[in-house]
């Protein structure tokens, strides 16, 4: 679930105003009586969770007490996530939901928030919620768990604020509509601060222990370009953990498949970058990131086959396939997910994993560079640029280079070209922020021609699928059938994909020519 909310900072003697002018015709507001709320908030020693924008507490009174909220990246919107639980400890799989945060350090009690809650509805003509205005007065208590060394300062307080979330049937320019009346009435909008992390004062605004990125200057080094990319790499691994966890109740079907491209991409980076990083630091964090993207790997293979399953057996409505021999195929895909999931949750919750997290979150703070990383970024970079490119089109003891693909030639050999490419694409995008828009055109050519080659792997693995998922029901010869089937229209997608790949790769060669030479 993700909450929405704006909050908003009010005068003394503030009076809520009559909101109807925000309402559509027919509609109505409904207020609920009050209610006294007291949660108390968990967290570190030195507040990891309040410092990156998360949260778990334990609500009184509530049949699922215990919720843990996680940023989303966008101001006001939030994860909501609630589990019950009893008040005396934290329920494990909340804990480790926010592993990426704490990374093994204990949670303790930091701060208790008692609110004395007024909330209004605003419902639609069919009494349908749109949003809701809640207003709170807010005591708060710093717990002594909270802030170790003693700097915040904070000894909790009161104060008065609004909120207005948005409910199922609302959009912004109900909440919109709201704020006009609200600041017309005297409210100011403010900043969003969750009410326990003002409570803790400054300790809790002190920066996050990752680092994400900030930009480049105007003159970059080699060092800064990778700093950069580390710490994108890093973000795009973590920011993901939670979802993945979560699973389907994240509502985020890419969870897994943007988890594994992140550990993927920022071993490539670390490789596109080797003379500018400590091989001593970056090897181990680089064969870590292998093992991650491995086990989600099975993971996401599961989900573009079961996709696959689907969308292949409609592609031709005429000579439709025996929906329930589909069916069984698809069962048996479901117990492999279900076992590559269960790989999955084993490894996030695993010392393994824990120590990565730590290795990751160190690695935005100061990646090890070498004395070159030093040296003005563009034309380092170039220089790096050309060695994965070098391998893609002369080959390696795997392949003898693209220009040499042979049309009707193993799949593992378009397979070899495709992860080479994969690696050429991604060290230009690494360094595309210095290299001009020459770079930015090429990078977006090879992206269309890793699509192409992307669904010629899907298709080529997805046949191989169906074919062994027949040999292993000899005893079903409706499902052999469809699986036959299922087979002959991946190999005939692999030969769409093998004769799109010459014109596609012709604009990539010409576009290379003038940037890489």
């Amino acid at each position: 679930m993700i909450e929405e909310e704006r909050k908003y900072a009010v005068p003394d003697g503030f009076r809520l105003p009559d909101l109807s002018a925000a309402l559509p015709d027919g509609g109505r507001t409904r207020t609920r009586r009050s209610v006294t709320l007291v949660a108390t908030y968990f967290d570190t020693a030195d507040l990891r969770l309040a410092r990156a924008g998360v949260s778990l507490r334990h609500r009184k009174g509530e049949k699922r007490p215990w919720t843990v909220k996680l940023p989303t990246g966008v101001p006001g919107a939030r994860h909501e996530i609630s589990r019950p639980g009893r008040a005396a400890t934290a329920p494990a799989e909340l804990v480790a939901l926010v592993t990426a945060y704490h990374r093994g350090e204990p949670l303790r009690p930091v701060a208790r928030v008692r609110t004395v809650r007024r909330r209004r509805e605003l419902l639609d003509g069919d009494g349908a919620p749109l949003a809701e205005v809640v207003d709170d007065e807010v005591t708060t208590d710093v717990l002594p768990g909270a802030d170790r060394d003693g700097s915040s300062g904070a000894a909790g307080g009161t104060f008065r604020e609004l909120e207005v979330e948005r409910l199922a049937g609302g959009d912004d320019t109900v909440l919109d509509r709201v704020e006009d009346i609200l600041r017309a009435a005297g409210a100011r909008r403010g900043t969003f601060v969750p009410k326990h992390v003002r409570a803790l004062g400054p300790a809790a605004g002190r920066a996050p222990d990752r680092v994400d990125p900030v930009g480049l200057p105007d003159r970059p080094t080699a060092g800064d370009v990778v700093t950069e990319a580390v710490r994108r790499g890093v973000r795009r691994v973590l920011r993901h953990d939670p979802l993945v966890r979560l699973g389907d109740e994240a509502g985020d079907v890419d969870a897994v498949r943007r988890m594994r491209v992140g550990a993927r991409r920022l071993r490539s980076d670390l490789r596109t970058f080797g003379p500018l990083v400590d091989p001593d630091w970056a090897r181990p964090l680089r064969a870590e990131l292998a093992w991650l993207g491995g086990v989600l790997g099975a993971v996401r293979d599961v989900e573009v086959l079961r996709g696959r399953l689907r969308s292949t057996a409609a592609a031709d409505p005429v000579s439709a396939l025996d929906p329930d021999a589909v069916d069984r195929l698809d069962a048996a895909l479901v117990a492999r997910h279900e076992r590559a999931r269960t790989a999955v949750d084993e490894a996030l919750r695993s010392p393994r994993y824990l120590a990565l997290v730590e290795s990751l979150v160190a690695a935005t703070r100061a990646p090890r560079l070498t004395g070159r990383a030093d040296r003005p970024a563009k034309k380092t970079l170039r220089r790096l640029v050309a060695k994965p490119w070098r391998r893609l089109t002369s080959g390696t003891k795997r392949h003898d280079g693209v220009d040499a693909l042979d049309p009707i030639g193993p799949d593992e050999t378009w397979h070899e070209i495709r992860k080479e490419g994969k690696r050429a694409r991604y060290a230009l995008e690494a360094v595309a922020p210095v290299a001009g828009g020459g770079a930015a055109k090429l990078v977006l050519a090879m992206k269309e021609t890793q699509a192409l080659l992307g669904a010629h792997q899907d298709a080529a693995v997805a046949a191989e699928v169906w074919t062994e998922l027949a040999l292993a029901h000899p005893d079903d010869p409706a499902l052999a059938v469809t699986a036959g089937r299922l087979a002959e229209r991946e190999r005939a997608a692999v030969r769409r994909a093998r004769a799109g790949f010459p014109g596609r790769w012709r604009q990539v060669a010409r576009l290379r020519k003038g940037w890489l030479r």
